[in-house]
């Protein structure tokens, strides 16, 4: 599969107001400042299609993109730390919430998790709340250019055994945003879900 367009559609702030075209979605979730609009422009080949920011909580909405005109690409808000009020990110987690139990559209969730760094709370309420709905997920270990070829198996084998620990087997990625790491398996489970 190749990424020949991609378009931002809207920025849903409710599950009334996102689009009902029955289109298939895959989704980008993981807590805040994981560099989840860093790999997501990486994966779509474009430079600042999702806006990235220093600052945690920079995507505010439910980003929906249309890419080959075939299905969503849908970039949710971080879970966890934003300079936000602490209402405001209880609304993302419920919009994030029910958007990852209740989509119907929704084909495969990656949740993307810092590589540097051992499973954090959030990663786990993340992984379980994927588990709570239909779509497949998908593990993507960020950042993966920071470390050394040693320090990159020994992220994935720990990030694999914790997830063991809640009695998940999701697939496990290792990318970079810098270096494209990852893109072509990140397409590979794209193209045979969608098909």
């Amino acid at each position: 599969m190749k990424i020949k367009s991609a378009s931002f559609v809207m920025g849903a702030v409710s599950v009334k107001t996102m689009p009902d075209e029955g289109i298939p979605e895959i989704a980008f979730v993981g807590r805040s400042n994981v560099g989840k609009s860093s790999l997501i422009n990486k994966f779509l080949g474009r430079k600042n299609i999702a806006r990235t920011s220093s600052t945690p909580g920079k995507t505010q909405e439910v980003n929906f993109f249309l890419i080959n005109e075939v299905f969503y690409l849908v970039d949710l808000p971080g879970f966890g730390y934003a300079r936000v009020a602490k209402r405001q990110r209880a609304e993302w987690q419920k919009l994030i919430s029910g958007y990852i139990r209740h989509r119907q559209a929704l084909r495969i969730v990656f949740h993307l998790i810092d590589s540097r760094h051992p499973l954090s709370d959030i990663d786990r309420d993340i992984l379980r709340l994927i588990g709570e709905g239909d779509a497949v997920p998908v593990v993507l270990l960020t950042k993966g250019d920071k470390l050394s070829g040693n320090q990159r198996q020994k992220s994935i084998n720990e990030i694999r055994r914790g997830i063991a620990e809640m009695s998940l087997e999701p697939p496990v990625i290792l990318t970079s945003a810098k270096d494209g790491r990852g893109k072509e398996e990140i397409l590979g489970w794209v193209s045979s879900l969608l098909v």
